[in-house]
């Protein structure tokens, strides 16, 4: 008897995702925005000020949280950083932890972690009704489960300071992510809570609010080679992080397994490089004025 398919925990999550880190150029793609545009945009960021404060939402294990610190430091040197950090996976929290213990060169910067969602650190600030005030405040790749996206990007755009900037990182229009989602939805199991939006929902909503906001496009692909090739472990834990769902290949119905392996194969998914299989992971970098 084939087991029901479920969603995933917050621990079998971090594995799935780290197989889509191993197999990604996500990291890669943020490192060439970060070296190209990230210098300008946080030379204007706490104007005379002896502290920056910065506020990292959804942070994960910290890797481009300190990536960002770098630039911050270098941009301006002897200034010091208050470094605040909302993440609810107790997992993520402990990894970034450890990162802050073996890094030597963050003498200047002091940290502070709220092992909340974003919602339940709102719900805090506006219970304490004190409304700290942030030069830099940055969202990766977590807006897909936040319940109320308009309502989270309103909140945290108000906690920004005078001539503060908010970076919100979303998958792109152009990435096989929007159109899976777009023209494939039906393949995707209901046990994926997530919220199946990319950059021009979140530039919709910034209209709405009337704030000033940059769109930087870059390119990043994914290898899913791995998902084609039955019983292989890689592939397995790849399409548990696609669907959201614990053992995707072997609890879905054969007929949902086997389309969505083929819209994963379409041309507007998918390109094939080297008899590899490479998943279009496009990002799109939004920074948003105070």
């Amino acid at each position: 008897m084939i087991p029901p398919m479920r969603s995933l925990t917050a621990e079998e999550y971090v594995e799935a995702f780290k197989s889509f880190l191993d197999h990604s150029t996500e990291h890669q793609c943020m490192d060439e925005f970060n070296k190209e545009e990230m210098p300008n945009i946080m030379a204007g960021l706490g104007r005379g000020k002896t502290t920056i404060n910065v506020l990292g939402v959804g942070s994960g294990t910290g890797e481009q949280d300190l990536k960002m610190i770098r630039i911050l430091q270098a941009v301006h040197p002897g200034v010091l950083i208050d470094n605040e950090i909302v993440e609810p996976n107790p997992q993520h929290v402990a990894a970034y932890k450890e990162l802050v213990n073996q890094a030597p060169d963050l003498q200047n910067v002091s940290f502070i972690w709220h092992q909340l969602t974003s919602s339940e650190y709102e719900q805090q600030v506006k219970e304490k009704g004190t409304h700290k005030k942030f030069d830099f405040i940055h969202m990766i790749q977590m807006l897909y489960r936040v319940e109320d996206i308009p309502n989270t990007i309103k909140f945290f755009h108000s906690c920004l300071d005078l001539h503060g900037k908010l970076l919100i990182i979303i998958l792109s229009d152009s990435s096989g992510w929007a159109n899976l989602w777009k023209k494939h939805r039906d393949c995707l199991p209901s046990t994926d809570n997530g919220h199946y939006i990319t950059s021009s929902g979140i530039t919709d909503v910034l209209k709405r609010l009337g704030v000033e906001y940059r769109v930087y496009e870059f390119p990043s692909g994914w290898d899913i080679t791995e998902c084609f090739i039955e019983g292989d472990a890689v592939g397995g834990l790849m399409m548990d992080f696609l669907t959201g769902t614990k053992n995707f290949l072997g609890t879905a119905p054969p007929v949902l397994r086997q389309r969505l392996q083929e819209a994963l194969c379409q041309p507007e998914c998918s390109s094939t490089k080297d008899g590899r299989i490479i998943f279009s992971n496009n990002l799109s970098m939004i920074v948003v004025e105070s």
